[in-house]
């Protein structure tokens, strides 16, 4: 044992083993440095001898393994401003809005997230502060640019591509700065310019994105909200599917049996972001009074989330994993709330153990950073949540939350400098 090892002893009522599904009653977990050592019961696990370790009993409480967000703009605001608008600021303010947004998800229980698409270099930015140790943030996953047609969704963000040799120049110079990952808009979405029911790319470009992707060892994630764009991509190769909307040209809600035996054929994740919308249905309810206008809109929104918990449970018994990834801070989605779409997997139909895994362990894998996170296993990444009560009898109990553990370092959520 090396004289520098460093031992944290946490105790329990209760520990979710994500891998296994199951419940560790009575619970104890040692970790050692950054790392997760032993897990066991109070019983069995204990420092090494001679080797001193922190003790800290939780009682009546949870530990798990701390969230894994997905899918988050970083430099969106939630206060329901259009993407188009949010591009017009400054990129010091975006920068500064994407390291309050990392703060605020870290304190709420989220160790890891996957930024899915932020203006220019705002986010690498903000990972060059974190590595400096300027502002506190879960891990961080990064695309960087989205890449998108000219006029596309997202578009403004900084990159667009036409033809197979700019898509291949795309993501070599988005490799180059950083990119963990790369994110594509398969299809238009909010962005005005753009058509969100008709595909964006041809397949050929798609191939040439993913086929470069997959050369330096990066994985690839599609923006789809609509069924044709599902197709295009998986024809593409891409690795997750975000959104995963069943929709025609003409707007109407049409589940497709082949493409969901497709994408679980292929393996392919699917980050449907049920949240958002839940999220803004709340909100309107909140409301003392709606507007007609408001009213309308609740109106569709709700309509909008049965046809797509439809589609989730149909995708979900065809076989596909549906990986949690919340989409804020977009629209009228502020970051710090990932367990709004937790709920929304739930309210799917998912138990309250299967949507705490698809927000952990599958949000992980469709990361590609399952070897590290999503999981407590001996020798991986000592990123841990711990929430006051039981979350798989009460999915609220995953906003009680006693302490964040990162690398094995317990955050101080009341450091907000």
């Amino acid at each position: 044992m090396p004289a520098h090892s460093h031992f944290t002893l946490l105790k329990a009522a209760r520990l979710i083993d994500t891998a296994r599904e199951a419940v560790q009653e009575q619970a104890a977990i040692l970790l050692e440095g950054n790392t997760v050592r032993q897990i066991g019961t109070a019983e069995t696990v204990h420092a090494p001898d001679g080797a001193s370790a922190q003790e800290i009993d939780y009682g009546d409480a949870t530990i798990l393994p701390g969230l894994v967000d997905s899918h988050v703009h970083l430099n969106g605001i939630g206060d329901g401003r259009a993407g188009d608008e949010l591009a017009t600021l400054p990129d010091e303010v975006l920068t500064v809005q994407a390291a309050e947004n990392a703060r605020r998800h870290l304190y709420s229980g989220v160790t890891t997230l996957r930024d899915c698409g932020a203006k220019h270099r705002t986010t690498f930015l903000l990972r060059e502060a974190v590595e400096m140790g300027i502002v506190p943030a879960p891990r961080l996953i990064l695309a960087g640019r989205p890449i998108a047609i000219i006029g596309g969704h997202l578009s403004y963000f900084g990159t667009t591509a036409t033809g197979v040799d700019e898509c291949r120049a795309a993501v070599r110079q988005l490799i180059k700065e950083g990119a963990d990952f790369i994110k594509i808009t398969a299809t238009g979405g909010s962005t005005r310019t753009s058509h969100p029911l008709r595909p964006s790319f041809n397949v050929e470009e798609l191939s040439a994105l993913c086929e470069e992707a997959h050369r330096f060892g990066k994985h690839a994630a599609a923006h789809c909200v609509s069924s044709q764009g599902m197709v295009n991509s998986l024809d593409a190769g891409i690795d997750t599917i975000i959104h995963g909307v069943h929709k025609d040209p003409d707007g109407a809600d049409t589940y497709r049996p082949d493409i969901a035996e497709r994408i679980a054929e292929q393996g392919v994740f699917v980050n449907p972001t049920l949240g958002q919308g839940l999220a803004r249905i709340r909100m309107l309810e909140d409301m003392e009074s709606l507007t007609d206008g408001q009213q309308a809109e609740l109106d569709t929104f709700r309509e909008n989330s049965e046809a797509r918990m439809d589609h989730f449970a149909r995708m979900r018994d065809a076989g596909v994993v549906m990986a949690a990834g919340s989409d804020s801070a977009w629209s009228h989605y502020p970051m710090g709330d990932y367990q709004t779409d937790i709920e929304a997997h739930a309210m799917a139909g998912m138990s309250n153990m299967e949507a705490i895994v698809s927000a952990t362990r599958d949000a992980a894998r469709s990361c590609c950073v399952d070897s590290l996170v999503g999981t407590l296993e001996p020798g991986k990444q000592a990123d841990l949540l711990v929430v006051n009560g039981n979350p798989l009898d009460d999915l609220a109990a995953l906003r009680q939350i006693a302490d964040v553990f990162l690398a094995g370092s317990r955050i101080d959520r009341q450091d907000f400098i």
